[in-house]
């Protein structure tokens, strides 16, 4: 067993005057230590008195930056971030070798002097004096302490790192001023322990805990003899006696702290010598930082946690604030994401779209009534590889996501849906709905000024065998492009913008949607995945809306608890009009489009969604407890989803019910597992009587079959990249460019 060594120390006041005393003893020499030779601080040597009162009293002693826990809502570990990794201990869970190893290599005389060792300083005035210079600082362990305080408050600005680490004269000065206050407010005990826990060990390592888990796998307590003596000699110079990298080095570094161990009578010669003789015995844990290190794929819900911490300012007012707090860590935060959903959500992933493929999935999943982010996966890894990314594909750009979000294609056809019953227009509202037809003229706007048809832009429906007339429940279930127009043509534009501001559905970028028919009916424009399972949320939640939320709790390293930011929920629909869109839904996935997508064992209703070109393709759907948005496609916009591999399987043009559809059935399944499966409320929607569509006459002005625009460009007046949200380039269908989207 180690020996204890008994020890105190001089108050404040004694050290100051023995301090004193000795500089006049020593004159000019000692004044050396103590002041500049020429004044750089503008006091001689008579001015020592009065210029040690003027430095402030006050010693600064930040927390220490420490690692931030990631959990899910289960308490699961996520992942662990820091600045610093550093998890800060007591002493009494420091093992008593490393107390005794650190005290005697760095301070053997720690617990017989106070502040300033005198001796030492004589020592190093000797040595000093020999060299013309400060080539011996004869620091204390209480002034090292003092130093890595400021090298800490310094964080990671190179410049007041250099400050704090200058071999100057007036710096030698403050830290012994510092060290004096620091001795009578904290005690030897104290100081050793904050000492411990603030020094860097290398590799990564601050504080005694961290060093031991990451050279020797073991929590501090627990260090041996041997053990204890080489962390301890690494102190000095880290890099020079790293064991990882110089294991002989650093052997011989650890012996000279046992060997010192013996002479201070810590230990025995017979037990150094045995200490000696043993193997170095490292084993070493890999660092573990960042969103990169997180389980189960969920490294881009990890760094949309962090997105929202350093944005919110509820954690600070400025993001300066904001940044100071995440990167002091020492955190706990208890997160929305289910284990079981996100498991299930990448194992879904995984099996149906490969990282290597030429496109990219994404999935996320969002509780309604609460707005909890539940499960966040995509295929391309968390990374920096070829076929990883750092762009999280679920979020908004200003979360870390894509620039502008992906087109959502008819997945979009919902929110006009609920707009128009809102405004009175009944389920059974039917329109002429041709293959193909001309906007309409004008469309009112929110703004006053009606959206024009200048160009005498043109859509189609996926196929020619889709004509009316149609009610909304068959309209919706096939996806019908021309029924939708003709709703918005009727109902203006601005009804759509109200209930998608209600809905918080906004582009890519952040930016409100443009009023025009080909963003507010066709989906044309880019939108995110969670913003998309979070608007559906809103139907299985019956009208009522909430925010995205993904942090439940937050605890401070002094087990404070931090105010988080919570959902904010309101109704944005009546009641009738959300089950009226559940009601028409499930018709996409019971007889329509998303026949693919559908589960079997519960209520589930969904939409969905092909951009022209193919180059999106999505499912958006939802239970009454879970609401999820499945993205299939190219992160560039360059690919065109046909005679296509995805995830090993020949596509010879995917669709939304065909590719995401699956993905979202099978992420569901398993989220779902074991939860209770709720009913819908719907409602009564007769079908109407089947009219015969009238035939029209070809090739004259007006018509709506056969029509061609000689190849010009359909929307001259909105910037629409190519293909974006029509059909008329891929379907051979000679219609000269004519525009819409795939169900």
């Amino acid at each position: 067993m180690p020996k204890k060594r008994s020890g105190g120390g001089l108050t404040g006041p004694q050290q100051a005057a023995k301090f004193l005393g000795v500089s006049v003893l020593s004159g000019a020499v000692l004044a050396g230590i103590a002041l500049p030779a020429v004044g750089a601080l503008g006091l001689a040597a008579k001015g020592t008195v009065k210029g040690f009162d003027e430095i402030p009293a006050n010693l600064k002693t930040p927390p220490l930056s420490q690692r931030t826990t990631i959990l899910d809502s289960q308490g699961g570990q996520i992942a662990t971030v820091y600045s610093r990794d550093r998890t800060v201990v007591s002493l009494k869970d420091v093992s008593p070798y490393m107390q005794q190893a650190i005290v005697a290599i760095e301070d053997s005389r720690f617990y017989e002097h106070g502040a300033i060792d005198l001796k030492g300083v004589l020592r190093a005035l000797n040595r000093n004096a020999q060299s013309g210079g400060v080539s011996q600082g004869a620091s204390t362990l209480t002034q090292q302490y003092v130093k890595n305080v400021f090298v800490e408050e310094a964080g990671d600005n190179a410049d007041k790192v250099a400050q704090a680490t200058q071999q100057t004269i007036g710096r030698k000065i403050q830290e012994l001023k510092y060290a004096i206050q620091v001795e009578e407010e904290l005690g030897k005990k104290k100081i050793l322990e904050n000492y411990l826990n603030i020094t860097f060990f290398g590799q990564q390592a601050y504080g005694i805990e961290a060093a031991s888990k990451r050279y020797f796998s073991k929590s501090a307590k627990n260090l041996k003899l041997e053990e204890a003596a080489m962390l301890a000699g690494i102190v000095q110079s880290p890099s020079r006696y790293d064991p990882v990298n110089d294991t002989q080095e650093a052997t011989k570094r650890r012996n000279t702290v046992l060997q010192r161990m013996a002479d201070v009578h810590d230990i025995t010669q017979a037990e150094a010598d045995k200490a000696k003789a043993a193997p170095i015995g490292l084993k070493v844990s890999k660092p573990k930082n960042g969103c990169i290190t997180a389980v189960n794929g969920a490294g881009f819900f990890c760094d949309y946690v962090r997105e929202v911490f350093l944005s919110d300012p509820v954690f600070g007012k400025t993001k300066e604030d904001r940044a100071k707090v995440w990167n002091q860590g020492g955190l706990t935060i208890k997160t929305t994401l289910d284990p079981q959903a996100q498991k299930s959500a990448q194992k879904s992933i995984k099996e149906h779209v490969y990282k290597t493929d030429q496109v990219a999935t994404a999935v996320t999943m969002v509780q309604p009534g609460t707005g909890k982010i539940v499960a966040m996966g995509q295929s391309r890894p968390y990374g920096f590889g070829k076929t990883e990314t750092q762009i999280n594909y679920s979020v908004n750009q200003g979360m870390g996501g894509s620039n502008y979000g992906f087109p959502v294609g008819s997945t979009f056809k919902p929110f006009v849906a609920a707009a128009a019953i809102e405004q009175g227009k009944p389920p059974t509202q039917v329109y002429p709905a041709p293959y193909e037809m001309p906007y309409p003229a004008s469309i009112p706007t929110c703004s006053g000024k009606p959206w024009v048809n200048l160009g005498n832009q043109q859509l189609e429906n996926e196929n020619e065998k889709e004509v009316g007339p149609y009610a909304l429940k068959e309209a919706m279930a096939k996806s019908v492009n021309t029924y939708f127009v003709q709703m918005v043509g009727e109902i203006g534009l601005c009804p759509v913008v109200e209930m998608t501001n209600k809905l918080g559905v906004v582009e890519g970028n952040g930016k409100k949607l443009p009023e025009s028919p080909s963003a507010l009916t066709l989906g044309s424009r880019g939108i995110s995945p969670l913003t998309m399972a979070n608007a559906y949320a809103t139907f299985a939640n019956r009208g009522t809306y909430c925010t995205p939320t993904a942090i439940e709790s937050i605890e401070t390293a002094d087990r404070k608890n931090l105010e988080v930011p919570k959902s904010t929920c309101g109704k944005v629909m009546s009641e009738q009009t959300a089950d009226t869109i559940n009601t028409l839904l499930r018709g996409v996935i019971d007889s329509g489009t998303g026949q693919q997508a559908g589960l079997q064992s519960r209520d589930n209703a969904g939409k969905t969604g092909t951009t022209d070109g193919r180059r999106n393709a999505w499912f958006v759907g939802y239970t009454p407890n879970l609401s999820a948005a499945v993205w299939v496609g190219s992160p560039t916009q360059q690919v065109k989803m046909e005679r296509i591999y995805i995830g090993g399987e020949y596509q010879d043009k995917v669709f939304g019910g065909q590719v995401p559809g699956p993905i979202w059935r099978d992420a569901m399944t398993g989220a779902l597992e074991g939860k209770e499966a709720l009913p819908f409320i719907t409602v009564p929607i007769p079908d109407p009587p089947k009219q015969k569509p009238e035939k029209p006459e070809g090739g004259k002005p007006g018509d709506h079959r056969g029509q061609d625009n000689g190849g010009q460009d359909p929307f001259p007046d909105i910037s629409i990249p190519p293909d974006l949200i029509g059909g008329g380039n891929n379907r051979g269908q000679g219609n000269g460019g004519t525009t819409g989207t795939f169900p």
